[in-house]
């Protein structure tokens, strides 16, 4: 085999494991929410099993459906305290991200709004434990939303900044 039909056929290989691994993962991601109102048995044959659940204040549930850690996107069905969907939105976004309560929220606020974070990371320089998450800033911009948590878990400063996944200025030639 010479070297082109080689390297072409290594291409070839891992554009078509590609195309495989985002067929199958897209019957996790863009399936069609039930109506609101829907019991949470009609939520879970419709989405999936969600990744993480959280109980609310009021006997209801939010069920994570997770699109982090590469993806730009996390969904949450909010379950009433009767057992039926309430709500199914695609929560990462600059508008939620906004409404987030410095020096009030906690981790637990965070996680019931934004699921669990992309990836985690610390500042030393004030003991900050720091969860990142990956969005389209405005809808547009690849973005990180960093928050940043004291010691007993309130969240003390939210910084966002371009995703250095998709940022060539942080590749390595």
């Amino acid at each position: 085999m010479t070297r082109l039909t080689k390297r072409t056929t290594s291409a070839a290989c891992a554009a078509l494991s590609l195309f495989a691994a985002l067929s199958l993962s897209a019957c996790s991601v863009f399936r069609q929410p039930p109506p609101v109102g829907a019991p949470l048995a009609a939520v879970t044959e419709a989405l999936g099993q969600p990744a993480a659940v959280y109980p609310e204040p009021d006997g209801g549930k939010i069920l994570e459906y997770r699109g982090q850690p590469m993806g730009q996107f996390q969904h949450m069905a909010r379950i009433g305290a009767d057992g039926r969907l309430v709500s199914f939105e695609q929560v990462l976004t600059s508008e939620n991200f906004g409404k987030v309560k410095i020096d009030s929220w906690t981790k637990d606020d965070i996680l019931r709004h934004f699921g669990r974070p992309a990836e985690t990371s610390r500042v030393a320089y004030k003991d900050y434990e720091v969860w990142s998450y990956r969005y389209k800033e405005a809808g547009v911009w690849n973005s990180l939303m960093h928050v940043h948590f004291d010691q007993q878990g309130v969240v003390r400063q939210m910084l966002n900044g371009p995703d250095p996944m998709y940022d060539d200025r942080f590749r390595f030639r």
